[in-house]
């Protein structure tokens, strides 16, 4: 009930508490945008309300039988994922098209991590204002940043400035005045590509013994193809003679 008062508004005595008559979120927007946050958290009922806006340009303030054109154009956000949503009976189907018109997929941070110079400049501009300049972020520091995976985006890395701001208003931010989590991030992500490194050996090693074992057995074949006579298995194998004479004393092929 809040929230569609919020966005149609209300007559005086609509609710216990309508003391006066309110004008909604849609009827200030007329002729503009309005913006709707975290659309995938909207109750069905209101969905149904808003889907009812959409299509018809129209509304009525709660308490009232009026209804009142509408000209808004929409932007809509949400941190959700609305297609499962939509599966999953939680969103509308007929909702998700009407809002879904020209869709904006903003990646996460840890996706985009070449903007993070910049969005610590803008972050300490705000936090700090004129006195920005004067608190700076060392390389380490922002390498150990960049191995994080940022799981509250923008708003983690807001929080994270202003609380550094706090701590240390001026001189150089270095990697041992970040909170543990990021240098265990960054431990955890070395451990993580050690381990790849390691298996890729593993499996180079185990693919070259794999490689050499088949030619062995080639070799071996054509050769006893060709009653040891070298030549002959060199051009059943396609080789140099030369070349297969090295390999035979190689695996010691009698």
């Amino acid at each position: 009930d809040l929230l569609e008062s919020e966005l149609f508004g209300h007559k005086k005595g609509a609710f216990t508490g309508a003391i006066s008559d309110r004008t909604g979120r849609f009827e200030l927007a007329e002729g503009g945008t309005l913006f709707l946050d975290e659309i995938g958290d909207m109750s069905l009922d209101m969905q149904v309300k808003l889907l009812r806006v959409l299509q018809e340009r129209s509304f009525e303030r709660v308490g009232s039988n009026a209804s009142q054109g509408c000209n808004v154009r929409i932007i809509a956000a949400t941190h959700r994922d609305l297609p499962a949503a939509v599966e999953a009976g939680e969103f509308r189907q007929d909702l998700f098209y009407r809002l879904n018109v020209f869709p904006i997929e903003m990646p996460p941070l840890y996706k985009r991590v070449s903007d993070l110079p910049q969005l610590l400049e803008e972050l300490l501009i705000q936090h700090v204002g004129d006195q920005a300049g004067s608190l700076r972020v060392s390389p380490a520091a922002l390498q150990v940043l960049a191995n994080y995976s940022w799981p509250g985006n923008i708003r983690e890395l807001s929080n994270l400035v202003e609380r550094l701001a706090i701590i240390k208003p001026e001189g150089m931010i270095e990697a041992d005045d970040l909170p543990a989590k990021y240098a265990e991030a960054t431990a955890n992500r070395d451990a993580e590509m050690n381990n790849v490194v390691e298996a890729m050996q593993f499996s180079q090693a185990n693919l070259k013994d794999q490689m050499q074992a088949l030619e062995e057995d080639l070799i071996q074949q054509a050769y006893d193809a060709s009653n040891g006579v070298v030549a002959k298995a060199a051009k059943l194998l396609n080789m140099q003679r030369t070349t297969l004479v090295e390999k035979i004393r190689k695996y010691q092929i009698h």
